[in-house]
C-alpha cells in the first residue's frame, strides 16, 4: 500500500506538469522577461514567499545571486526572511501581516521587481507586500495557486485560482497561478517555474544552451 502511495504522488506530480506546462509557458516567459530587464538596467529582485514557500522563494535568491546550472555574473536578489513556521501564513490570517511590505518598503525601488509565492492566493502578509511594491511602481512576479488553508477566509468569495492577491495584480504584473487545490503539488510547480526563469535568464545573458534529459 505505502509504495502505491507513493507511486500515485509521482503519477499526480507529473500529469499535473504535463497539463500546466502548455497553459504556464507564456506568464513563465513574460515574468522572465520582467526579471531580465530588471537585472540589465541595473535593478534587483525581492523574494518572497508565504509560510514553506519562503523556501523556495531563499532557493530562487540563492541561484540567481550564485548560479543556477551556467557560470555567470551575480544577479542581484534578496530573500526576504520569513516566518516558515507560521501554519496561517498562506490565509488571511498570517501572524504578522507586515512583515514583508516593511521590507518591501526599505528596499524597493523604481525598476526593482518582486517575486512572491503563494499557494493559497490568499496571504495576507504576501497580499501587503504586492501593495508595498506597487506604491514603489515595482512589478510583480506573482507565482499563486488555489490550495485550501483550512483556515476561514477574511471575506466570502475570495476563492478561485489567485485568490485575493491575483485580484490585486496590476496589467504591468505577472501571474504564474497553478489551477490545483493540493499545496504539495502547487509547490511542485511553483519550484519547476523558478527553475525555468533561472534558465531563462541564463539563456538570454549568456546564449542557448540545449537542456539535457
Amino acid at each position: 500500500m505505502l509504495e502505491q502511495r507513493i507511486q500515485q504522488h509521482f503519477i499526480d506530480s507529473a500529469d499535473l506538469k504535463y497539463q500546466t506546462g502548455p497553459v504556464l509557458s507564456k506568464p513563465i516567459s513574460q515574468a522572465m522577461q520582467a526579471l531580465l530587464a530588471c537585472v540589465t538596467s541595473g535593478g534587483k529582485v525581492l523574494a518572497c514567499g508565504a509560510g514553506v514557500s519562503g523556501l523556495l522563494a531563499a532557493q530562487f535568491a540563492s541561484n540567481f545571486v550564485g548560479r543556477f546550472e551556467r557560470e555567470r555574473p551575480e544577479l542581484g536578489a534578496i530573500a526576504l526572511p520569513g516566518d516558515t513556521t507560521d501554519p496561517a501564513a498562506d490565509s488571511p490570517q498570517a501572524a504578522d501581516a507586515d512583515r514583508f511590505a516593511r521590507q518591501v518598503r526599505a528596499l524597493g525601488q523604481v525598476g526593482d521587481v518582486l517575486l512572491v509565492l503563494s499557494a493559497s492566493g490568499q496571504s495576507s502578509a504576501v497580499l501587503a507586500a504586492v501593495l508595498s511594491a506597487h506604491e514603489r511602481d515595482m512589478t510583480v512576479v506573482a507565482l499563486l495557486g488555489n490550495a485550501a488553508t483550512g483556515l476561514a477566509t477574511a471575506a466570502p468569495g475570495v476563492g478561485g485560482t489567485g485568490g485575493a492577491i491575483g485580484r490585486a495584480l496590476r496589467e504591468t504584473d505577472v501571474q504564474i497561478s497553478v489551477p490545483h487545490e493540493r499545496a504539495a503539488r502547487i509547490h511542485e510547480i511553483h519550484l519547476l517555474a523558478l527553475h525555468c526563469l533561472c534558465d531563462g535568464v541564463d539563456a538570454q545573458l549568456l546564449g542557448e544552451q540545449e537542456v539535457s534529459s
